[in-house]
């Protein structure tokens, strides 16, 4: 299976005299509307959040630390600090919502043993520890649930569970409705109030919240009802129990303070654990320059303040973090902090023009965390290279027509960067498809020799693997040999522990060496072959062609100005999608649409009438030798096309893609920028090959 290079893929290299007539450019694709941030200001990044079709990425609990002390404030402006979290000290933050109540107990592992028979369900559990009368008592509930009803969903599959709950428990849904027992002038005035509510059987907890004039105040809340019937009844309650207490509806966002006791439920951990509640309820974490931790995003520090608040029934958690800090992340995240100067510098000036150009597209946020907009794994990817690019490009910006330009980019073009047509369609007159040869920097050290073995096996092997023998087959093919013993012959050009090799070879053992490739990675590859199963598996949903009961037939056959496939047709038939880019996702997750079709157990023969016919691996074709007609079977044969590529026809019915370049392809290719400034260009000049008819700016 030959891995050739048509001719869009072959390009020779730019001279600096011609790059001003090789601008490539950048635009808004998807309207982020006219207006965009300040560079000297703040972005906000979706890091969990529901934003219904936008982004959605949710979690019951964040849990969160730093080397240095922080704090917990109103995101009501001027508040005063409400909360001091001290170094190394590990809290948890979650929505104050509804949850099943499941049992209460006096030790703890009564309580984590039900947790575990919970664990692996969707009601996801969680233990408390309350005091009352000097004594701990663990209690345990699921949630937090979207809405009363899916609570109660959850009571019944809770009640089904086989927990041995005691005899005068009953599960209950419980909610965000609670009443307030006063407001108090200390901590340690509401540390009385709230142990003469709990010692008598009432649950009570220590809220902070902001007063109207932003100052600190601290509140005791009692009950925790799911409807007003129930809140009702939480006021019988207390009227019996501590008739001393005047209590009202609590009303004003709060910090619920419980103590957490379900880290781990191998062993007894606890942690101030606060409940952010209150509809409109937003909160912030408001670090130092050590940054706050996230356990739950990989454990990754931020820089700025973590917003808190209630999005759609769950926690939604906000980094707001001034912008040239965060392309310090977003810079080291896309790329490695060791490429050159002038391509890091590249880098963060498209990174920069691209956040400053979404304004607010995911509604809450300018961008997210992850490749919807651009990798941003917090302080752990900074380098001391990475920061000096963005400080020394401080301010700079890509701009068009009087706008940021969404200056898109992508891993690797694979040789030829791609026109918006073969994208996402849309995109104006400013990108255009040029030359990126620089790509192949991606490209692995070692190649591979496509080799056919004397059993009829065909695979790959790595060229420090092999050598040449210096004879030729009467075809003039080379003809090589094993360097070392029990050399594996692998499916692919590249090393996967999990795929066993297809054969071996050894020193004196001869094979045909068919073709030379690199290895399998950004700048090329080959993937599959796949089934008509498994592509019409991935297809669904993708296309709105009606899909084949199988594919037999599977070809591009039309191909953007780069190259890139914007028609691919099963049995004849067009597989209609969105966008060409779908293409990738259509076809099992190819790395980019730079890519060609080959059916390894078929191939087509040109007649002298010019007519074609397609011979299956099942099928003998005659051949018309230089002596005389002989008939040549199907699978085992070596073909060779008209450009001298050979490839054996084997017994597989699926399709392998054979393919250049990762990523959509459109505007900069990062590699590319690399290559780039191997050779010397600075990082204007990079930048103005890529993104047409743009001008640098200061902002």
């Amino acid at each position: 299976m030959k891995h050739t290079k048509r001719k869009w893929r072959g390009v020779a290299p730019l001279s600096k005299g011609l790059l001003a007539a090789a601008l490539a450019v950048g635009s808004f694709l998807i309207p982020a509307g006219a207006s965009h941030a300040d560079s000297n200001s703040t972005i906000r990044v979706a890091l969990y959040a529901d934003i219904g079709s936008k982004y959605k990425s949710t979690v019951p609990a964040v849990t969160l630390l730093s080397t240095q002390s922080f704090t917990l404030l109103s995101g009501q402006a001027g508040s005063a600090p409400l909360v001091s979290v001290p170094a190394q000290k590990q809290i948890r933050v979650s929505l104050d919502g509804y949850r099943v109540k499941v049992m209460e107990a006096s030790s703890w592992q009564t309580a984590a043993d039900a947790a575990k028979k919970l664990q692996a369900t969707s009601d996801k559990p969680q233990i408390f520890a309350i005091s009352r009368n000097g004594a701990t008592m663990y209690q345990l509930y699921t949630g937090v649930y979207a809405s009363e009803a899916a609570a109660k969903d959850g009571l019944t599959r809770v009640v089904k569970a086989g927990l041995s709950i005691p005899a005068d428990q009953t599960p209950a849904v419980k909610g965000n409705k609670h009443l307030s027992a006063g407001r108090y002038s200390s901590e340690q005035e509401a540390d009385v109030a709230l142990n003469t509510l709990t010692a008598a059987g009432l649950d009570a907890w220590k809220v902070f919240l902001a007063g109207n004039d932003g100052s600190a105040q601290v509140e005791v809340w009692v009950g925790e009802a799911a409807n007003d019937s129930d809140l009702t009844a939480v006021q019988a309650a207390v009227s019996t129990a501590a008739p001393q207490f005047t209590v009202s509806v609590a009303t004003s966002p709060g910090l619920i303070l419980r103590k957490d006791a379900g880290l781990d439920f191998s062993s007894e951990t606890q942690a101030d654990h606060y409940l952010v509640s209150g509809s409109n309820a937003k909160f912030l974490a408001a670090g130092s320059e050590a940054g706050i931790q996230l356990v739950e995003r990989s454990k990754r520090t931020y820089r700025g303040n973590l917003e808190l608040s209630n999005l759609s029934g769950s926690l939604a958690v906000i980094n707001v973090v001034p912008l040239e800090q965060y392309l310090y992340a977003v810079v080291g995240g896309e790329v490695s902090s060791s490429w050159p100067e002038e391509a890091l510098k590249a880098q963060a000036v498209a990174a920069r023009s691209y956040a400053l150009s979404q304004g607010n597209r995911f509604d809450v946020a300018n961008v997210v965390d992850t490749t919807l907009s651009q990798v941003y794994n917090g302080i752990g990817s900074e380098a001391p290279s990475i920061i000096k690019a963005v400080d020394t490009t401080a301010g700079e910006v890509l701009m068009s027509g009087g706008k940021v330009v969404e200056a898109v980019f992508s891993s690797n073009s694979g040789g030829m960067t791609a026109d918006p047509s073969e994208v996402w369609v849309n995109g104006g007159d400013v990108f255009a498809s040029v030359p990126s040869v620089e790509d192949v920097s991606a490209a692995a050290a070692k190649k591979w020799y496509y080799v056919l073995l004397a059993n009829g096996t065909s695979g790959y092997a790595r060229e420090d693997n092999i050598k040449l023998t210096g004879s030729k087959t009467a075809a003039g093919l080379d003809i090589v040999t094993a360097t070392t013993k029990d050399v594996n012959i692998r499916p692919l050009p590249v090393i996967e522990s999990s795929v066993s090799a297809v054969g071996k070879l050894n020193p004196g053992e001869n094979a045909v060496a068919l073709d030379k490739v690199y290895e399998s990675g950004s700048y090329s590859w080959i993937k599959g072959p796949y089934t008509s199963a498994e592509l019409l598996k991935s297809l669904q949903g993708k296309t709105t062609s009606t899909l084949p009961s199988s594919i037999s037939n599977l070809q591009v056959t039309q191909r953007g100005p780069s190259g890139r496939a914007i028609q691919v047709k099963a049995n004849g038939q067009a597989l209609n999608v969105k966008y060409p880019d779908m293409f990738r996702s259509a076809f099992n997750g190819l790395p980019s649409t730079l890519f060609d079709i080959v059916a390894p157990g078929s191939y087509t023969v040109l007649g002298a009438d010019g007519a074609t016919a397609t011979i299956s691996s099942s099928q003998s074709a005659g051949v018309l030798s230089a002596s005389e007609k002989v008939n040549v079977n199907g699978s085992g044969t070596v073909v060779m096309g008209g450009d001298s590529a050979a490839r054996v026809i084997t017994n597989s019915s699926g399709f392998l893609f054979i393919g250049q370049g990762n990523g959509h392809g459109l505007g900069m290719s990062q590699w590319g920028v690399k290559g780039m400034a191997d050779s010397g260009y600075d990082y204007k000049q990079i930048l103005q090959h890529y993104y047409k008819n743009v001008t640098i700016v200061k902002e």
